[in-house]
């Protein structure tokens, strides 16, 4: 076997020239995540039922990520653990890419590799979230039944998606969205 240079090992490694990939958020993201968020959903996103459930429970730090594309920050998403019907998972969100930058996959990046992670530790059974079906069902998400789950406010049910290894949670998954069962 012929040794691999530095060099080649780095190229090997590094991102691809205008490709989005991911990576653990830090601290240092906390500046570029809020005003990304105030871009992508303005000042109404407080109000937004979904911030509501982050507000209740903590937002799980190891499973916040950014996307960067060339070395710049141009998304990212957070997971809140959960339970419904005290089954714990995942509240996935917010998701937003910078408008510079939409349409080249990071979202969609996101959403996945945020998902895998969460549900590869083994404790929680779902990722939850409100969102479009024409974005998040080709990834695999799959609408609930209608009105299943209680949100701590007003959502539009036919909205609320869920992404699991189980298929029949999507249809008998319900309760009200509580704190992680521990």
């Amino acid at each position: 076997m012929t040794p691999v240079s530095s060099a080649a090992a780095a190229a090997v490694s590094a991102p691809l020239a205008g490709v989005p990939y991911v990576r653990l958020a830090t601290e240092a993201d906390e500046a570029f995540i809020e005003e990304l968020q105030a871009v992508a959903f303005g000042p109404g996103r407080f109000a937004r039922t979904a911030f509501r459930v982050r507000e209740r429970f903590p937002i799980d730090k190891s499973l916040s990520l950014v996307a960067e594309v060339d070395g710049t920050a141009c998304g990212s998403v957070w997971m809140t653990p959960i339970s419904v019907g005290g089954i714990n998972g995942y509240l996935l969100g917010p998701l937003a890419t910078h408008p510079n930058y939409r349409k080249r996959g990071a979202g969609k990046l996101l959403a996945r590799e945020v998902t895998s992670m969460a549900l590869a530790r083994g404790e929680g059974k779902f990722v939850l979230l409100v969102g479009d079906r024409d974005y998040y069902c080709p990834l695999g998400w799959e609408p609930t039944t209608l009105g299943n789950i209680q949100f701590p406010g007003p959502v539009d049910p036919s909205r609320v998606l869920l992404f699991a290894e189980d298929k029949s949670l999507a249809t008998t998954l319900a309760g009200p969205i509580a704190g992680w069962q521990g």
